[in-house]
């Protein structure tokens, strides 16, 4: 007997066999066991889900000789007729062949005629969304009224093209795509009775490779059993398929976790070699920092399907849940703008270095030592009043006395280098305060018994206590729920913390207890270290122990996140006005017949 591919020789001949669908299989036995049978059933679903085989199994069930019934016995004659392909009351059509008018018309003929043997004549179109708009019409009354001995089972893959009116005359199942889980069960079944050796990782490149189609799963290993003589081993499968080799994508996040560019570089030299899909590459990349991320937060959770779960683990601990989050963000859009780059390659070497590049320093350390403490908090204060002294200059929020439109307009016309002079005079700003800050830090350092030219030195912290409190830059007596926003941008927090704390409303003030509300619908990234890093950054700045708590809830009043956009939204809206309102402008738009483009208009400080 001549060989018989794989995907036709493990056909489901019953529902039991089917893998999957449970959903579709249940609602089909419990009918066919109450006898409520409908007259047209429509199933859904990506090519090779079961769609054609669900609809056989059930011609077998509703024509098998010992009755209707979800279990056929496969014995009899009908069962064996129809999955042989000869039962002359199962009438199969391929709409996509047969889309004329004059081919459903031809079909429908016949229909009104009895079977020849069977219990039912069974119509089983296939790509029934190929049929024509006539077709279709020829086939409504028929299909909403057929006579009791005919049933309809109709199979498409895109049901958006059938018309309302024949999805309202049909039971719709929609087959769902198949779990990688689902495949690789299945295709180890498959080989374990076709007795052919295989690995445990070739089975799920297979299954991911498939797409949740269980007939290209199939069809794949045959392909793979041809091309590996016999056997099924990760490295043949890998090649066959042209697919990453995991092992450069652990040595990617490894060189990102260690800061090696070099490193990296080598790593993408060496996948070059095997003639990679880069952007195959960087989905993998992709769902491997998805693993790191589930490992961080839920670690129970870990899939093991790989056998790597040790592996992911250890990558989870080298990176902070910060940097997964935005190594995740970088590569998603990374992927969006790999068609755009040059060669696959350097569009893939530099999403990589951005990785690096945009990798986040932390902003408050509580393992820090004594003076690096020290210096850091006076530097970052200093610099967080001059830079907001130089931003309110370069800068200057509205008041409600504010310039009228006709002299922001005016003062655009008269100022066309005002930009460039604003940069240079702010540089020669801060670069005074600077100076300061290095004699401020030098001073405090010779005054340091620890760091004078005494023998003897006084020990350091131990791990468990807390960073000492800095001289205090503000007074806790001076800070009101209204003025949060303005204390803010003087605690010197940064990155993913300052933006967590700009959502935050201070609702309540008592004592040291300081008690916070976050948005909820900015809360998603939010975790109990940023509560402690804007506990410290508090503490530093006012110079005492402090007892911060932040709930998640319904903000109540304006946070510095909101006050930020409505300054934004108040100064794009008087620069539309200034805009609208100039004469010069309206002047040229009615001679040349202009139009205002209003989304090109921006505020001069942005």
């Amino acid at each position: 007997m001549s060989y018989q591919v794989l995907a036709r020789k493990w056909r489901p001949s019953t529902f039991r066999e089917m893998v999957g669908q449970e959903h579709v299989l249940q609602a089909l036995i419990n009918a066919l066991d109450h006898d409520r049978l409908h007259h047209a059933y429509l199933f859904t679903g990506t090519r090779g889900v079961g769609k054609t085989t669900v609809a056989r199994i059930l011609a077998k069930c509703l024509n098998c000789d010992t009755g209707v019934s979800s279990e056929p016995c496969g014995t009899c004659a009908s069962c064996l007729e129809i999955a042989e392909g000869r039962c002359v009351d199962l009438i199969e059509v391929d709409a996509a062949s047969k889309t004329k008018v004059d081919d459903t018309r031809e079909l429908l003929e016949n229909v009104q005629y009895a079977p020849t043997r069977a219990r039912y004549k069974v119509y089983l179109i296939d790509e029934v969304h190929m049929l024509s708009t006539h077709s279709f019409n020829a086939l409504l009354k028929t299909l909403e009224e057929p006579p009791p001995h005919v049933k309809f089972l109709l199979a498409t893959t895109d049901p958006q093209k059938l018309p309302a009116t024949i999805l309202s005359r049909c039971l719709q199942f929609n087959l769902k795509n198949m779990l990688p889980e689902q495949i690789v069960a299945h295709l180890a079944h498959v080989l374990s009775e076709e007795m052919i050796s295989y690995e445990d990782q070739a089975l799920w490149l297979l299954g991911r490779a498939a797409a949740g189609s269980m007939r290209d799963a199939l069809s794949l290993t045959d392909q793979a059993i041809a091309f590996g003589s016999g056997q099924l081993t990760e490295a043949d499968v890998g090649t066959m398929l042209g697919t990453v080799d995991l092992r450069f994508v652990y040595q990617i996040l490894e060189a990102v976790a260690a800061d090696q560019p070099g490193e990296l570089l080598q790593v993408v030299s060496q996948m070059s070699e095997h003639a990679p899909d880069f952007e195959g590459s960087l989905n993998e990349l992709i769902n491997l920092l998805h693993r790191v991320a589930v490992a961080q937060l839920v670690p129970d959770a870990v899939d093991n399907g790989w056998g790597d779960a040790e592996r992911v683990t250890s990558l989870a601990a080298t990176f902070s849940a910060d940097d997964v989050q935005l190594l995740y963000q970088v590569a998603i859009n990374g992927k969006r703008d790999l068609p755009m780059a040059g060669d696959p390659r350097s569009g893939f070497e530099m999403i990589l270095l951005r990785m690096i590049a945009f990798r986040p320093q932390a902003v408050i350390d509580t393992e820090m030592n004594e003076g690096d403490f020290s210096l850091a908090a006076d530097n970052t204060n200093i610099a967080g009043e001059v830079g907001a002294d130089a931003a309110k200059k370069q800068y200057p929020l509205p008041d409600s006395g504010s310039a009228s439109p006709k002299s922001l307009v005016a003062e655009a016309e008269l100022t066309p280098s005002r930009a460039a002079v604003t940069r240079a005079s702010s540089s020669i700003r801060v670069d005074e305060p600077q100076l300061e800050t290095g004699r401020t830090t030098q001073s405090a350092h010779s005054l340091d018994p620890a760091t004078s030219g005494g023998t003897s030195a006084a020990p350091g912290p131990n791990p468990g206590d807390s960073a000492p409190l800095q001289p205090a830059v503000g007074r806790l007596s001076d800070l009101a729920p209204g003025g949060w926003a303005q204390a803010l941008e003087q605690l010197g927090l940064a990155g993913i913390v300052h933006n967590v704390a700009s959502h935050c409303e201070l609702r309540r003030i008592e004592g040291t207890e300081l008690e916070f509300v976050l948005d909820q619908d900015n809360a998603t990234l939010f975790n109990d270290g940023h509560r402690d890093k804007i506990r410290l950054a508090l503490e530093n700045f006012y110079g005492q122990p402090l007892t911060v708590t932040i709930a998640v809830a319904a903000v109540m009043s304006e946070t510095p996140a909101a006050r930020r956009q409505r300054l934004i939204e108040e100064r794009q809206h008087q620069a539309v006005s200034a805009i609208q309102q100039d004469a010069l402008l309206q002047q040229l738009m009615q001679h040349f017949d202009g139009e205002l483009d209003m989304d090109s208009i921006r505020p001069l400080d942005t």
